[in-house]
């Protein structure tokens, strides 16, 4: 068994605050412990977790949410709930004709609201995508690091999906932007089974990871092999 991604973690300077925010966006409940907040992912949903973080933001963020539209009013529907929940419009050039609607959430983590009919998140659910600035060989290593299969490679482009569907995880392609210190947004894996942490980490290198730190509640921070943080959680 490989590990399993149980949750796209952020910092925020107000954990809580913004676990509310998304908690009340996607229909979730939060969970709050001494970690941050958590909001539990299902199969086919990936989870999310807010932890605190006092450091500034020094680079756009390689990590966007996307959710999806059931039809015209449901996309509508959304956008007026995110923005009355305290989501923001975001500017970046769109045009009206591409039919996406670009937000930020109350700590400026911008997500969008995408088009109903959109063919590639068919299917998966609320949360559609977590859309990654990101070469395809990384694409490839979180495939084999997941053992969810390439459900997308179309030039430096790629995506992965749980066999069970659901969420689906893409890569962009390059060029990507500058790595300024730590990203705000990280993968947090868990491992198949307890004690299995080690091994788990041992097979993240083989495939082209590498160790950065281990952190005081036993977890091991990773880098992929863009350079891209992620945590192998300790056994619980």
């Amino acid at each position: 068994m490989t590990c399993q991604l149980v949750a796209v973690c952020f910092d925020a300077s107000r954990p809580l605050r913004l676990g509310q925010f998304w908690a009340a966006l996607l229909g979730r409940e939060a969970v709050h412990d001494a970690d941050g907040t958590l909001l539990p992912g299902t199969d086919t949903q990936l989870g999310l977790r807010f932890v605190a973080s006092s450091a500034a933001r020094v680079e756009t963020n390689r990590v966007h949410l996307h959710l999806t539209s059931a039809d015209p009013a449901d996309q509508r529907h959304t956008v007026a709930r995110a923005v009355a929940l305290g989501a923001g419009h975001l500017d970046l050039g769109q045009r009206p004709e591409e039919g996406h609607i670009v937000l930020t959430d109350p700590e400026g983590n911008a997500f969008c609201v995408i088009e109903p009919g959109n063919d590639f998140l068919a299917g998966c659910g609320f949360l559609g995508e977590i859309a990654c600035e990101g070469t395809r060989e990384v694409g490839l290593f979180w495939s084999a690091a997941l053992g969810w299969p390439l459900v997308w490679e179309q030039g430096q482009e790629t995506a992965v999906q749980s066999p069970a569907g659901g969420t689906k995880v893409a890569w962009g392609g390059p060029p990507l932007p500058p790595k300024q210190g730590r990203n705000r947004q990280r993968f947090d894996l868990a491992p198949p089974s307890h004690g299995d942490q080690q091994p788990e980490v041992d097979r993240l290198a083989s495939l082209g990871a590498t160790l950065i730190e281990v952190g005081e509640d036993g977890s091991v921070m990773l880098a992929d092999p863009d350079g891209n943080e992620f945590r192998v959680l300790a056994p619980r």
